[in-house]
């Protein structure tokens, strides 16, 4: 069966993003510290990462099937110019659903019924294939839900000082996860891979 993940850059001090939903130019330096590129499903952006970091993301790009995101990163990256970067059918739970997009594509598919549902419609559209949720607030509600499997992180040496969470506050604190199950050192990042455990 296929599994649900999820992954994100994160500061040492555990921060995705600061309190204003910026600091990604440290945050994301990783992604142009290298000499392998990584081309996108967006023609203009394209990754330059060290041979390790490449090999890592190649190795978790390939398992995926679909994505799952919230409604706010869909807003602020203005639909990622109407495709996501990893080239994948990406499921958005929403209250609503955005006025210009009347129906659902094989770009976007909205989910007004919950994060239960959203990841229902994203395993059925992934196949065989792993469920990527992006971190934060829908990380969190897939935790709580019992719906997640894995948690990867790429850890950069940076302190934000302040910020949002990976997780925030997940109901069944604390709530120990198995392994590390896979270790990678990049080039200004350090990739971890952790198994969540069910109670």
């Amino acid at each position: 069966m296929s599994k649900v993940t999820t992954g994100a850059t994160m500061s040492l001090d555990g921060f995705i993003a600061d309190a204003n939903h910026g600091g990604f130019d440290y945050l994301f330096k990783w992604y142009g510290a290298g000499d392998v590129e990584i081309p996108t499903g967006n023609p203009d952006m394209t990754f330059r990462v060290s041979a390790a970091s490449a090999e890592h993301l190649r190795r978790l790009n390939e398992r995926l099937g679909a994505l799952v995101v919230g409604r706010r990163l869909y807003d602020m990256t203005d639909a990622w110019g109407g495709r996501h970067p990893l080239d994948l059918t990406t499921v958005v739970v929403t209250h609503q659903r955005p006025d210009d997009r009347p129906e659902d594509d094989e770009n976007f598919v909205f989910v007004t019924t919950g994060i239960e549902d959203a990841v229902a419609k994203a395993r059925e559209i992934a196949g065989d294939k792993d469920v990527g949720v992006n971190g934060g607030e829908i990380a969190r509600q897939c935790f709580d839900a019992g719906l997640l499997d894995e948690v990867h992180v790429d850890l950069v040496p940076v302190f934000l000082g302040s910020g949002i969470p990976l997780f925030g506050q997940i109901q069944d604190a604390p709530a120990e996860l198995e392994g590390p199950i896979s270790v990678t050192e990049g080039k200004g990042v350090t990739h971890l891979g952790y198994r969540v455990v069910r109670k």
